[in-house]
């Protein structure tokens, strides 16, 4: 299975913040779309990082007024990315790997999207019904 299935799926919105945002801005942005991570662009779209809530959380305790700072003060910015095509099993592999809970995709350097580990886990989960299905109805049919 392809990223780019999962994408289908999960539906196009993106959420994104801009690096110049507070990290407020982005707090909210996290709360009110009930999401773990957003993916910092430029005004171009371009992707020049990522910010999640344990970010946010782990800066918390060292900065009193963190949350009037930018978000490029505190995102990640050696961004991991994936592409459309990649296998589901390979990214799954990747994000388990680099310890990483959300993976920005891009075609030809633009964002196209953003796939969680939880993402992955329900594609999967997805893929493995449908083939249970397949063999019980193989299985159904031979006996009959």
């Amino acid at each position: 299975m392809k990223i780019t299935r999962v994408l289908a799926a999960k539906g196009k919105e993106i959420i994104k913040i801009l690096p110049n945002q507070t990290i407020r801005e982005a707090a909210a942005r996290l709360a009110e779309h009930n999401i773990g991570a957003l993916v910092v662009v430029e005004p171009d779209n371009k992707p020049v990082g990522i910010i999640s809530e344990r970010d946010i959380v782990r800066h918390l305790v060292d900065k009193a007024d963190l949350l009037s700072q930018p978000v490029s003060s505190i995102m990640t910015k050696d961004l991991i990315t994936g592409l459309p095509d990649d296998d589901l099993k390979i990214v799954a592999g990747t994000m388990t790997e680099k310890r990483i809970r959300h993976l920005p995709i891009l075609e030809n350097e633009q964002l196209v999207g953003i796939v969680s580990i939880g993402d992955l886990v329900k594609a999967q989960r997805d893929q493995y019904e449908g083939e249970v299905d397949t063999l019980q109805n193989q299985l159904l049919s031979n006996e009959a």
